[in-house]
């Protein structure tokens, strides 16, 4: 169960594999762009096993959601959301800035939200109402006015309460590929957003992959994975619980383990071990460590070298000098330092966001900021005298490229 794996092994098992899905996932949008809220209606039907009155949640649904909830819940949901705002509030850019270059040069960069921004809640094995914290205060930070949260039937009460206090606009009770597709191409009741944001599936992985293009997304987000580089000073039991936090995820989930310290596996394996027999989803766990394992490499340099060619979406570093291994990393979603630093701080309460890239795309991609409901327009404004300045360049560079009307549209400027 707990068994050493190969350097590169995790990796290739943890590339996207979408191919599987993708034939279900065409279908899926196919159906839904010729027969619109029926074909959304019929999808819940067959995958959740509900009977749609209407797609929309309601004021009523929402009320009814809170006297669902425990108000002590409740409050603790208000302080994540207050906690999460507050990071984000930190990303947030300028509106507009403009700074004078040379003397009548200024230049600058306005930065707008995007206007209509969809979110992809999940449902199916467990509730996500931190995921809908953490997609829609972001796009609320970043200015967005219109935030859609879709996210499968039956809605749960939990979830619905937690897309209330963070602002959602609009909440659907539409799910998997059919959600991706509603929110890009649009239906009856769904207008069409900008871009869709949030995990999920390798059918929602899939369709918001085949739909850029027809609509941006945010990144590959698929099964929840962990990176753990540790030392001879890592507490096993902590490692083995921050292991089985990301495998009670997905039966999909995976954590690898790589250390310098040839006798921490062993620790940690007997850890795993005496833990779960009291977890409630030990299926589930045990599932997804048939996809995780441990390396001993010859030092910390080497652990953080390995890591990095995996990109994993949680990166933990128990080391005696975390700091120092922190240089030595770049491809990771989100980065937890020292033993008092669980994922599930990240997840739920610190701040950051917990929708991260997974299966190595953290080599390319950020996880989900206030950057992504956003766009910049660079900004230019100059004077005669900056002009002059620039005339020669601009002259000598468009009349190389033959674009005699660019070196003119100065000239006509200057000789008034």
């Amino acid at each position: 169960m707990w068994k050493r794996i190969e350097e590169g092994a995790w990796l290739g098992n943890r590339v996207s594999k979408t191919d599987g899905a993708r034939e279900a996932a065409a279908a899926i949008i196919d159906r839904v762009d010729e027969e619109g809220d029926a074909a959304l209606i019929a999808l819940a039907k067959e995958f959740d096993r509900v009977d749609l009155g209407s797609l929309a949640v309601t004021i009523d649904e929402i009320e009814e959601a809170y006297d669902a909830v425990d108000p002590e819940l409740i409050e603790e949901l208000e302080n994540a959301a207050f906690r999460i705002e507050r990071f984000h509030e930190m990303q947030r850019p300028p509106g507009l800035w403009l700074s004078e270059v040379s003397p009548g040069v200024t230049l600058g960069v306005k930065n707008t939200p995007l206007a209509r921004v969809g979110c992809y809640v999940p449902g199916g094995r467990a509730s996500y109402p931190s995921t809908a914290l953490m997609c829609v205060i972001a796009a609320k930070v970043a200015g967005v006015e219109e935030v859609v949260c879709c996210t499968p039937p039956p809605a749960d009460p939990l979830t619905l309460v937690a897309m209330d206090i963070a602002g959602a606009d609009e909440i659907y009770k539409v799910g998997g590929a059919q959600a991706v597709a509603a929110m890009a191409l649009g239906t009856e009741s769904i207008e069409p957003v900008l871009k869709i944001v949030g995990p999920g599936n390798a059918y929602v992985t899939a369709a918001k992959e085949m739909l850029r293009g027809v609509v941006e997304i945010d990144f590959p987000a698929g099964p929840s994975e962990i990176g753990i580089i540790a030392d001879s000073t890592a507490v096993p039991a902590y490692v083995a619980a921050d292991v089985l936090a990301q495998a009670e995820h997905d039966p999909s989930a995976a954590a690898v383990l790589v250390t310098d310290d040839p006798d921490l596996p062993g620790k940690v394996g007997a850890e795993i071990k005496r833990m779960l027999k009291g977890q409630r989803r030990k299926g589930i766990i045990e599932a997804a460590l048939a996809n995780s394992g441990y390396m001993v490499v010859g030092s910390i340099e080497e652990a953080a070298a390995v890591m990095d060619g995996m990109a994993p979406e949680h990166l933990s570093i128990q080391t005696a000098d975390p700091m120092s291994v922190l240089s030595m990393v770049n491809n990771a979603g989100s980065i937890f330092l020292g033993p008092f630093t669980p994922v599930a701080a990240g997840d739920y309460a610190s701040g950051t966001n917990h929708v991260l890239p997974t299966a190595g795309n953290a080599v390319v991609h950020s996880g989900l900021t206030v950057a992504h409901f956003m766009k910049s327009s660079t900004v230019q404004m100059i004077t005669r005298e900056g002009l002059e300045d620039l005339a020669p360049t601009i002259e000598a560079i468009s009349s190389a490229e033959g674009l005699c009307a660019h070196r003119d549209s100065v000239g006509v400027r200057l000789r008034d």
